[in-house]
């Protein structure tokens, strides 16, 4: 081996992420994890210490000293701080999110082997800040997702990750050294890393593409319905959490009524929500179609084919694409 990558080596082993010592929580845990993935820290040493003197000989430090410089501090613990991820969010940031924020599209670049200037990175870092980042955030600065008053049926704590990672902390009678404490602290990062990099993987290789999909799909609308209300696509594909969003890119909010797609025997009209996690429909299928099936349905709507309509009229379905269109264009008019 040359000298030069032996200096190279030598040089990012020295490389110190602090945080503080004593019990851990996801925040620091996570970050400290985001921060490894990126080549300057790939090799660096984690130090946990609450002095201060420690701690400023690292080379960036998170969640600890009471300072927020976007540079070499990384705490969010100090009196005034009131930083967000953007002014589309009110939740204030925890270490996780100051961590994200100024490296996130970095670090997803490394992920998913992306270039830095893909226009792929700036969907998926809202994406996961929005899906992940931000409760963490909210959890870790006790901010509640919903009113005081509102009392839940049941306790989450042992199986939401901030939970998770506080349970990894020894309990009152195991040991609590710094060498115990530091391992597991270890392990709790391994362990909401890895849920952190499975996401972002998840949304860079099926969500985004699915995203594409959609889009195109939502492009051809006005080929079935002259007003584009009526969207088809020719293989299943996760299609809410797109419509919505998309339809505001476009700004055709509200338009699209129904989503044609195969189920792998036969093909579903599904009206489109008011909200992606609303019960309500924008358009029901008719009433007078709701809860027959088979040729009861087809007398019905005048189209052959027919399999079902749901009671809700939210989803009916007909043998083949043709009729499942048929349907959808007459429900427009009834």
């Amino acid at each position: 081996m040359s000298e030069i990558t032996n200096k190279s080596k030598r040089q990012r082993a020295i490389m110190k992420i602090g945080t503080h010592s004593g019990t851990f929580h996801a925040d620091e845990a996570l970050a400290v994890y985001m921060l490894r993935l990126l080549p300057k820290f790939s090799d660096a040493t984690i130090i946990r210490s609450r002095d201060s003197d420690i701690l400023e000989a690292c080379d960036i430090i998170v969640d600890v000293q009471g300072q927020y410089d976007s540079i070499k501090h990384f705490d969010h613990h100090q009196r005034g701080f009131a930083e967000t991820f953007s002014d589309k969010f009110k939740t204030k940031l925890s270490s996780a999110g100051l961590i994200y924020k100024h490296f996130g599209k970095e670090i997803i670049s490394q992920i998913l082997n992306l270039g830095i200037e893909n226009p792929s990175i700036d969907i998926l870092y809202a994406k996961i800040y929005a899906e992940l980042i931000e409760a963490i955030d909210g959890n870790d600065n006790g901010q509640s997702q919903y009113p005081d008053e509102v009392v839940p049926a049941y306790s989450i704590k042992s199986i939401t990750l901030p939970g998770m990672i506080a349970a990894l902390n020894p309990a009152w009678n195991q040991p609590s050294d710094d060498t115990n404490l530091y391992q597991q602290f270890l392990k709790a990062s391994q362990l909401i890393g890895g849920v952190f990099v499975d996401l972002v993987q998840y949304y860079g290789n099926s969500w985004l593409p699915a995203r594409q999909l959609v889009k195109v799909a939502l492009e051809r609308r006005s080929e079935y319905d002259s007003k584009g209300r009526i969207v088809v696509f020719d293989d299943f594909v996760n299609w809410k959490d797109h419509v919505f969003s998309l339809e505001k890119e476009l700004n055709i909010s509200g338009v699209v009524l129904y989503v044609l797609y195969s189920d792998g025997k036969g093909w579903r009209v599904q009206a489109v929500p008011v909200t992606e996690s609303s019960f309500q429909s924008r358009k029901p299928l008719p009433e007078a179609w709701r809860g027959f099936r088979d040729q009861e349905l087809s007398n019905l709507t005048g189209i052959e084919g027919g399999v079902f309509v749901h009671a809700t009229g939210f989803i009916g379905g007909n043998r083949t694409r043709e009729g499942a269109l048929q349907m959808a264009q007459k429900a427009l008019d009834l």
